[in-house]
């Protein structure tokens, strides 16, 4: 065997990439250096609930696409992404690390979380793990929960926070600014009419999750740019809307989107979703919105 085929090896999840995981990312990325060997992070596309539950999906925080490229950005170079599919999930803890991590991938160490457990029926927690490593010739360490204002951080902590509206907190437990992703597609130009032109935000995946209805500062780069704007999330009930609709206002920038691809980061929010008595009483608030966000930036 030879060193550079060598892995120390975390297994899990992954979704928000939060402080909680990077403290497993940076004692991941410790124990390669010290025994020489190739850090590696194992995870799996779709979430279990998407194949298992499809009709309770769980909404996630990054896709898929989003995940590897922020654990990238965090130091990982090898990032594997494992199918789960309903056969998939027949897997047991202990054919996956001998079929896989010890033969594929010569894993030496498992990385796992304090709470994780893995393997059909969730068999794989840390103390089966460490049994299988005696076995097994390879060593099994916890790495202890991240805490920050006495929370433990976590994926269904943030998720909660973004259901909530609390984006300030979501941020802080990320560690970077949340985004939605998408292509901006046509609406029903009201936005243009009232003098608020919006760029119209097709999710680019389904099941991310979408914060709570209501009125954002947001931040977005077009074309090497950076652009302000305030995004509402919701139904326009002004006008009886019945579909949830992402619309951004982007401050001094009126070049056409259609069909561009965006990222708009949330930095606030600013408000609820109300239904106004008119449009005038709209576009009134509206206004309000815009000089809030603009002394809002000026704080930053």
């Amino acid at each position: 065997m030879s060193k550079k085929q060598k892995s120390v090896i975390a297994l899990g999840t992954f979704d928000g990439v939060h402080l909680g995981h990077q403290k497993i990312i940076q004692a991941l990325l410790n124990e390669a250096k010290k025994i020489d060997a190739t850090p590696i992070i194992v995870t799996f596309f779709p979430h279990p609930t998407h194949v298992l539950t499809p009709d309770r999906p769980l909404k996630m925080i990054n896709s898929i696409n989003e995940r590897v490229a922020l654990l990238k950005d965090k130091g990982i170079e090898t990032v594997v992404v494992k199918e789960f599919t309903k056969e998939f999930s027949k897997t047991t803890a202990l054919e996956l690390i001998q079929k896989d991590l010890l033969i594929e991938h010569q894993m030496q160490t498992l990385l796992v979380g304090y709470d994780h457990s893995f393997g059909k029926n969730k068999e794989g927690d840390y103390e089966t793990l460490t049994n299988y490593g005696e076995r097994l010739h390879f060593s099994v360490k916890q790495v202890s929960a991240f805490e920050k204002d006495k929370l433990a951080i976590s994926s269904t902590l943030i998720r909660n926070l973004l259901l909530e509206g609390n984006i300030i907190k979501a941020n802080q437990y990320l560690d970077y600014t949340f985004c939605l992703y998408g292509k901006v597609v046509k609406g029903n130009q009201l936005g243009r009419r009232i003098g608020f032109n919006t760029a119209n935000i097709d999710l680019d995946y389904p099941n991310k999750i979408v914060p709570k209805l209501g009125v954002y500062v947001v931040q977005s780069t077009i074309d090497a740019k950076d652009y302000f704007g305030m995004m509402n999330i919701g139904y326009r009930p002004t006008i009886n809307g019945t579909t949830r609709t992402i619309e951004v206002h982007y401050f001094n920038f009126d070049a056409n989107l259609y069909d561009k691809e965006i990222r708009v980061k949330l930095l606030h929010r600013i408000r609820d979703e109300f239904k106004f008595d008119s449009i005038d009483e709209l576009k009134k608030q509206l206004k309000k919105d815009r000089l809030y966000s603009l002394a809002y930036l000026k704080t930053l």
